[in-house]
């Protein structure tokens, strides 16, 4: 037997989150029992039961966003785009369902037809739930002000936990990424695409605050658009509400990758007096400069005290930065342990690959600089995140701002359930989605009504002790 696999503390499971209970395997090996499965032919199901619901979770984010403003706001920001005494379904009403949805699991406006026979969603609906063609509909009522309001409302929501920590310093991680599409969607156009070449795509840009792994700012672009100078005013845009959170004492670090090697948004970074951490664009001739640097100083060593890491400054300046008057610092680390990225070799008798960033911090180290560009990292795994659990790459339209509205939706639906969980159940605050949905909002219940209330009677929610 392999004891290592079978201690108890390597067997810990987060079934006590849920309400269960830890399994008494090591108590029935001493009493010499064993698992046996029932015939499940002696098992009888009668169905019919109409008061049940697999998402008793939503009671409770209904009542934290009921308490957050978060209903009002959305009746008094998008009421008017559904007016008139025929009205049956409000758009503040159906911008919540569709935030429901997404929170209980549904990616898709479709998904509606798989939850429609839950009698809470239809309840916390009021009352009824309407056809899935008027979500469609309600959502081509979107257009490119709207959109933007409703962006906004992302951003304040990111923002929000902000206002409340008072942080000296915080971090803004830019990304792009890629979702393609398989219909005839507006706006699905061929450009950078790794995966699926050839496919059209959309290339949204995403701006995350590290410090609570919330979006403050979102864009769906169409595919043929990449990083460039005239995504500049949106980025700056996006840093000043940031800005406007966090006060004037709050020092913002800005981090991109080789993307943001452009002239426009140096000048820009510089003007608006952050810190900026950017991956340089190897281009020819800084690839000679990196080549032709004698004095490197090492970082990390081997046992046998043979280099492994080393940085140095670059001498090296493009063009464009003197009549931009940018005026950023250039590093570089070479490294003989690198295993991850884009491979750079410069040297034909060194085994270095090579990286390189443009800063306008002049007070740490190299290896600082690259620890701090490296935490970075952490907008992946959230990219893949939304991608996967609230699937920003589905298109639930063949109109772009209406699938621009949808794409926001699940930005919101994500950050409002950050903030759920951070003030809720603060101890699970580092789970992703697919762990946090399961055990908060898809919860089993039996719906009870006495009177004029309504009970859900659900399951006991026991948190977890973490280590």
């Amino acid at each position: 037997m392999d004891t290592n696999r079978n201690t108890p503390s390597t067997r810990k499971v987060r079934r006590l989150s849920s309400g269960g209970k830890r399994g008494p395997g090591w108590k029935w090996q001493r009493e010499g029992r064993r698992v046996r499965r029932p015939d499940p032919r002696a098992i009888t199901v009668r169905e019919g039961e109409r008061n049940l619901t697999n998402v008793a979770g939503l009671v409770a984010f209904g009542q934290f966003l009921r308490d957050e403003g978060v209903d009002a706001e959305l009746n008094a920001t998008f009421g008017h785009m559904k007016r008139g005494p025929m009205v049956v379904y409000p758009m503040g009403a159906q911008l919540r369902l569709l935030m429901d949805l997404h929170v209980a699991g549904e990616g898709r406006v479709f998904g509606l037809e798989a939850l429609a026979h839950d009698p809470l969603l239809a309840k916390l609906a009021g009352g009824v739930l309407p056809s899935i063609d008027v979500l469609y509909d309600d959502l081509c009522r979107f257009d490119a002000d709207a959109n933007a309001v409703l962006e906004g409302l992302v951003a304040r929501q990111g923002l929000r936990e902000l206002q409340r920590r008072h942080l000296d310093c915080v971090h803004v991680d830019i990304d792009t990424t890629v979702t393609p599409m398989f219909g005839n969607q507006e706006g699905a156009l061929l450009g950078h695409n790794p995966r699926f070449r050839g496919r059209p795509s959309f290339h949204p840009i995403l701006a995350r605050i590290a410090e609570t792994d919330t979006i403050c700012g979102a864009l769906l672009r169409p595919g043929d658009h990449g990083f460039g100078g005239a995504d500049v005013p949106t980025v700056v845009a996006w840093l000043e509400r940031v800005r406007a959170t966090v006060g004037p004492d709050c020092v913002l670090h800005v981090r991109i990758d080789a993307a943001g090697d452009c002239t426009e948004l140096l000048r820009a970074l510089d003007h608006l007096g952050v810190v900026y951490y950017i991956k340089a664009r190897i281009t020819p001739d800084l690839a000679g400069a990196i080549t032709l640097q004698q004095s490197w100083q090492t970082i990390d060593s081997d046992a046998m005290n043979r280099p492994t890491r080393q940085g140095a400054p670059i001498a090296f300046r493009r063009a464009e930065w003197d009549k931009a008057e940018v005026y950023p610092r250039l590093v570089a680390i070479r490294s003989s342990e690198r295993e991850n990225g884009k491979q750079l070799y410069l040297w034909n008798d060194l085994d270095y690959t090579v990286q390189c960033w443009l800063t306008n911090n002049w007070a740490i180290s190299i290896d600082e600089i690259a620890h701090t560009y490296n935490d970075r990292a952490g907008i992946e795994p959230l990219i893949a995140e939304l991608k996967n659990g609230w699937w920003i790459g589905k298109a639930p339209s063949a109109v772009f701002e209406a699938n621009h509205a949808a794409f926001l939706l699940k930005l919101i639906a994500h950050n409002l359930l950050k903030r759920f969980v951070l003030a809720r159940y603060p101890a699970l605050s580092k789970w992703r989605t697919s762990w946090s949905r399961r055990v908060l909002i898809q919860r089993p219940g039996r719906i009870v009504r006495s009177g004029r209330s309504t009970i859900v009677r659900t399951t006991s929610l026991v948190m977890p002790m973490l280590c």
